[in-house]
This record gives C-alpha cells, structure tokens and sequence, in this order.
C-alpha cells in the first residue's frame, strides 16, 4: 500500500485528494494535512461580507466528509519536507504541526510516496504595514479572503449604513492593498456588491465608492484584460469595467501600490511615482499573496528551500523559470504536469505552484516599486489542476514511475467567470464570463492572445442566478454528495 499526502485543503488539494480516493480505493492511502476544520466555498465569501449569506452556508466540517471518502484527514499545519528522507532513512517524510483533532501543537512526521502541494496562499498581510494583523483582521480595514473576515467585514458596513442614515456620509475604498496583488475579482465583487446594498438600503446617496488597484487599466485582472464577444461585438474587458465602473457612479484609481494603512487613511504610489493619501470611513483591501513558508531539507539536514520553492513561496514545478525579459515570454512558459523538476514524486495544484512569470505586463514606478497584479490561479483553474494531479498520482501508483502524466496547461485551458455585482431574486446581476485561454497565446491567437469564439461575457440577472446555482452545486460536489463527480470543476 503506498500513501499520497495532500497538503492543503482548498479547492485544489479538495479535489486532488477526493478524486484520488475514489480512483484508488482501499487499495492504497490518502491524507489531507489542512490547518483548517471547515471547507470555505471562497467565492461566495462576498455575499456573506454584506449579509446575505451565513458563514454557515459557505462552510461545512472536514472530518465526516472525509471519514465517508475514506481519507486519513491531519487538521494541521505543513511546516518542513525532507524529500530524501534523514540520515536514518532513505523515505521522504513532512513534518507537520497540528491545530486541532485535541491535540494543538503537536509534532508529526508523516512519510509518503506521493506528495502534492495545495497550501493554497499566505494571506500576507504585512506587507503592507496596517492593513492587518497575521489573521488578517485588522483595525483600520476589513477583508472577505475567510468566512470570519467576511462575517467581520458585515458587521462593519451595517454600521456604515445606520451612520449614513443618521445623517453621517461615508467613503468606500474597496481594492487591493499592496502593489503586487492578485485576486482583483474578489475585490470587484466586493465593491459592486456594496453599492447594490447601499441602493437598497436608501443610502446611496451618502455614500462615495472608491476603486483602487494595482492594475494599469480597469479590466486588467491579472490577465492582461481581455476581448469578449459581447452582443456580437468583440468588447475589451477595460471598456466593459469602465462602463460598468461609470453606470454606477463608482469612482477609480489605477496602477497603485498601497504603502500604508493608518486609521481612515491610506499613503499610496502610482505608476507614474506621483505618491498621495486618500481618506476612507470603509476600506476592503485585498493583501499580496505569497507561499505559506514550508521549509525544506535535505537528507543530511541541510536546507534547500530554494530548490524546491521559489523565492515567494510557492512550489517549483514543471514551468520555464528562465523566460526572461518580457518581450521572450510564451504561453509555452507555463507548466503542463505541475511536477516537480528535482523531485519526481512531488506535485503542486492551484496556487501553491510557482508561476513562470506574470500575465499582466509588468511595470514599476519610477522609484521602481513594482506595481502590477500577480497572475490568479483560483477557481476553476485550481480545480482543473488539481483533478489532472490526481490523475498522474494514481497512475503513477498504480501503473509505475513510467505511467503518463495528465496535462492541465493554464495556456491550453478555458475558464469560466462569474462575478457578481449585487444579489437578489429579481434584482441581483452578474457578469458571466468566459476566457480561452486563461493565458494568452499570441503566437496562435494573434493580436487578443485568445479565441475570441471561446471569450464572451454578458451581465444581468440570468448571471447572478449562474452563480446563485454555482454555489449550491459546488458545496454539493465538496461534499461527495450523489452524483458530485458530475459536476464539472
């Protein structure tokens, strides 16, 4: 019997280990090392920061899902690998810490066969001093990234809505808050869904919205924009953002690197190295993401991080690190099989892997602060990726090291986006949206990088009921309920 470790137990690690254990049965083990008690259906995150959803309905418990799965199920931390084993032994092993199952604090080496890497991101948000402590709940700003920072984040704008209806107006500030962020969709979400709810709370009028964000032009979304066919017509993403940003009188400030967070305030720089303060009574930033920080050694103890990890964190893999300058980057640059090059029998799945390079162009200010978006890897590329590393794991385990390795390149994959802007029966709306390939291929796509017969978006209320459903078909699927293999990622 051999054992694949999944560490991680997001969308990624989630799918890589529930379809792993159904692929190989009793016949060989599957583990899950998460620090977390809960599955978080993160996309609808948004809707419980402004009240409409429970933190219970985006959340279920771990354990009886997997007990029914037959995974051995770790609530700890990852903290170090050693993938040649110690001077004791030649089998690789983790180290892991846990954070609950009564036993807090506790140290365990778990050796393995197979390992992949899910941890999903550190949520970094000290990188920007004052945006908020190491979980994330700071006192100047709010956050949607946890079920609890969404829950926290409602409690704060219902007390934003009753100062505006006892006269008192407030400034929204919703964005990223640092110059190196991902995860622009969440925060566009966020910020649409707050003015839906300021509508239908009579208080729009008291209220001033304020995007702000690291990308070059509205519509970037770490992917460089986009064309859509939109009504028959190939729209960019910046003239549908801009559109949609003016219709509801929302107001933006782009190409920003957030230097600072203080009470009611935050110190910025922009591209063009101009630095400024703006002013917020409510603020929603999203933070940088970077590795969770696992360590690793060597069989003689000695540390070679730097081989398995790159510099920020996350896994290397099967991906062209040497690319380069800009003008050289190719889609070809992007891994295929998420294996690790040193260590054959490690893998990587949604954010954890270490991305060649960025989509979007990079750029810097003057005073050279980078300030551009980092590429997402969430959702439903996280979910693809992580069912094609099951695949190659179970293979490998099952037909030897020679087996093939399924391929799940984000230059050779569709994706699938809805982003709400604000819920309600009949007057919720949505922009559904389509992308192929999520990285551009300009070599076969020339001038968009994308098919635009395979890139379309349209926004309205059959769009928010897209997602409405999405939710509840997503939390059906995370909880192998009957027929949850059939449910795409």
């Amino acid at each position: 019997m051999a054992r694949l470790i999944v560490l991680g137990g997001g969308v990624a690690g989630h799918t890589t280990a529930t379809f792993a254990a159904k692929w190989l049965g009793s016949n060989h083990e599957v583990v899950v090392v998460t620090p977390n008690a809960k599955w978080n259906w993160i996309p609808s995150n948004i809707w419980v920061g402004v009240g409409q959803m429970s933190k219970e309905e985006v959340t279920f418990d771990l354990d009886p899902v997997y007990k029914k799965a037959g995974i051995t199920y770790k609530q700890a931390l990852a903290k170090s690998l050693n993938p040649e084993g110690n001077a004791d032994s030649d089998t690789p092993f983790v180290t892991i810490e846990y954070t609950g199952q009564g036993k807090a604090g506790e140290t365990e080496d778990l050796t393995y066969d197979y390992i992949v890497n899910a941890t999903g991101p550190k949520l970094n948000f000290a990188a920007t001093p004052g945006l908020g402590d190491a979980n994330g709940l700071g006192e100047h700003t709010v956050s949607v990234c946890t079920a609890d920072h969404a829950v926290h984040a409602s409690e704060e704008l219902t007390k934003a809505i009753e100062k505006m209806k006892a006269g008192e107006r407030q400034k929204f500030l919703i964005g990223t808050g640092h110059g190196m962020c991902t995860c622009q969709g969440a925060a566009f979400e966020y910020i649409f869904n707050i003015e839906h709810e300021l509508n239908k709370a009579g208080v729009r009028d008291m209220a001033d919205i304020k995007w702000i964000s690291n990308e070059s032009f509205l519509g970037d979304f770490g992917m460089g924009g986009l064309h859509m066919k939109v009504g028959g017509y190939a729209v960019s993403s910046k003239l549908f953002a801009e559109s949609l940003f003016a219709e509801r009188n929302v107001d933006w400030m782009i190409g920003a690197h957030v230097s600072k967070v203080e009470s009611g305030s935050i110190d910025y720089e922009l591209l063009d190295g101009t630095t400024g303060q703006e002013t917020f009574d409510f603020a929603m930033l999203i933070p940088p993401f970077a590795g969770v920080g696992i360590k690793a050694f060597d069989k003689a103890g000695e540390d070679i991080t730097s081989t398995v990890f790159a510099p920020n964190g996350f896994m290397k893999v099967d991906a062209n690190y040497g690319a380069g300058a800009y003008e050289n980057w190719k889609a070809s640059d992007w891994p295929k099989t998420y294996q690790n090059p040193t260590y054959k029998n490690m893998f990587a799945a949604g954010i954890a892997f270490a991305p060649p390079h960025l989509i979007s162009k990079p750029m810097s200010s003057p005073n050279g602060t980078p300030i551009n978006p980092t590429p997402p890897r969430t959702g439903m590329p996280s979910g693809i990726i992580g069912k094609a590393v099951a695949h190659s794991v179970c293979d490998l385990m099952t037909k030897g090291e020679d087996a093939h390795l399924h391929e799940a390149s984000m230059a050779d994959m569709g994706a699938a986006c809805v982003a709400s802007a604000g819920k309600g029966v009949f007057t919720g709306t949505a922009a559904a949206m389509t992308v192929y390939p999520v990285v551009p291929d300009f070599e076969k796509y020339p001038g968009t990088g994308r098919d635009t017969d395979y890139t379309f978006g349209e926004i309205g209320l059959a769009g928010h009921w897209i997602k409405h459903i999405l939710h509840h078909l997503f939390l059906w699927k995370a909880q192998l309920k009957p027929g949850w293999t059939l449910i795409p990622e």
